[in-house]
Parts: structure tokens; C-alpha cells; sequence
């Protein structure tokens, strides 16, 4: 009894953190859910790679990547490039995850922005176990997005409406990802150089080839930059 009042209490302690990703990540979810359906995959396919998988972004991509020829080279690099800030997050981590127990495995696998976000700033009642608040916030958030994707898949199945430019979904998101992230960077060096790099290698390679080259050449620009961006770039 003892035992299940610690998980009742880091469980109600955690919950009221991740109300506003509950509505964030079902609304989002079901646009991703009934993304995939309206591409023409079943109804459980949104639900089965939002259990398995868990990167928003990467998920939306993945529509494109399942739909084209295998390309492992490409899947991998484009997965890696969308969520490298994952790696700092994980570094970050590494202090509050000691000691975890096989609760550990989980954590590292949901993490997530949100996640990450509260995990890191909350204050946890002294009362609540941390490993077991952390636990819950991580399950909270990716039982969120697997109920909007299920959703999504559900009513983009089983609902005919028109879904003309439903597909533009995904540039959108990326579209206000960037948006956001010039908004809140004072340096907007790297930037740049995305968008520069991305549309040299869009016009040597054209559109079908130049993905590759753009994240190499990406990659290489911010490595010889880093200095740079590290004092402050152009402001």
C-alpha cells in the first residue's frame, strides 16, 4: 500500500505539468494522424509509429520516407539532423537520470522538448519520489501523442472529407519551427547558413538529391563557424 501511495502521489504531481502539452500534443497529433491516413497508410499506422518512434517531427517526415524508395542513408541523416538537439538534452539529463534503475530505459527513450522542459524545472514536491515524477511526466506526454494520433488516424479513416493541401501540413510545422527559433535567437548566424546552404545544394543538385548535401554542407558550415557563433555571430 506504501508502495502504490508513491506512485498516486508523483503521479497527481505530475499531471497538472503536462495539461498544456495534453492539449498541444492532441491537436497536433490528430493533424499528424490524419496526415498519414489521408497519404493512404491505415488507420493504426499513426497510432503504431507514435509508439515506436515518438519525434513529432521525425514522424511527419517519416509519411514522405515510407511513401519514396528505401533510402537508409537519408532516413538516417534526416532523422539525425531533426532531432540532433536531442544529444544536448540527453548530456543534460545525465546528472538526474543516475540512479534510475530500469526506469532509466524509458526516459531516455521519451524524451522529448516538452518533457525535458519540465523535468528540468519543476519543483518536485519533497514528498514525491523524482525518479517517479520524471517517470510520469515521460509517460503523460507520449500517452498524449499516441491518443491524438490514434485520433487523427481514426477520423481521417473512417471521416471523407476533402484533403486537398493537408500535405503542406509538414512545411508548415517546419516553417513555424524556424519562425520560433529566429524569434528567440538574438544570433541568427546558423540560420542563415541553412538557408543559404539548402538553396546552393537545391540548385547544383535539384530537388530530388539535394537533401544530403545540404545536411553535409550544414554540418560542415556550423563546425568552421563555431567560433564564431560561440561569441555572438550576426546580430
Amino acid at each position: 500500500m506504501k508502495k502504490d501511495n508513491r506512485y498516486l502521489k508523483a503521479l497527481a504531481a505530475a499531471f497538472p505539468h503536462t495539461i498544456p502539452i495534453l492539449m498541444g500534443f492532441s491537436f497536433l497529433g490528430m493533424t499528424y494522424g490524419i496526415f498519414m491516413t489521408a497519404s493512404g497508410f491505415p488507420w493504426w499506422y499513426p497510432c503504431l509509429t507514435s509508439v515506436v518512434i515518438f519525434a513529432g517531427s521525425a514522424e511527419f517526415v517519416a509519411v514522405n520516407l515510407l511513401l519514396g524508395a528505401f533510402d537508409l542513408a537519408q532516413a538516417f541523416f534526416m532523422t539525425i539532423m531533426i532531432n540532433a538537439r536531442h544529444v544536448f538534452y540527453g548530456i543534460s539529463m545525465l546528472e538526474k537520470y543516475k540512479g534510475m534503475g530500469l526506469k532509466k530505459f524509458y526516459l531516455i527513450f521519451g524524451l522529448c522538448d516538452e518533457s525535458f522542459s519540465i523535468n528540468c524545472t519543476a519543483n518536485i514536491p519533497e514528498d514525491v519520489d523524482k525518479g517517479l515524477f520524471m517517470l510520469f511526466v515521460t509517460i503523460l506526454d507520449h500517452s498524449y501523442w499516441v491518443l491524438g494520433s490514434s485520433l487523427g488516424g481514426i477520423f481521417g479513416n473512417f471521416l471523407h472529407f476533402n484533403t486537398t493541401g493537408l500535405d503542406f501540413v509538414m512545411t508548415a510545422m517546419f516553417v513555424v519551427i524556424f519562425l520560433e527559433q529566429w524569434l528567440k535567437e538574438k544570433d541568427h548566424l546558423s540560420a542563415l547558413i541553412g538557408l543559404f546552404v539548402s538553396t546552393a545544394a537545391l540548385l547544383v543538385f535539384g530537388a530530388e538529391s539535394f537533401l544530403l548535401p545540404a545536411m553535409a554542407g550544414i554540418l560542415v558550415s556550423l563546425t568552421l563557424m563555431r567560433k564564431r557563433l560561440e561569441k555572438g555571430g550576426v546580430k
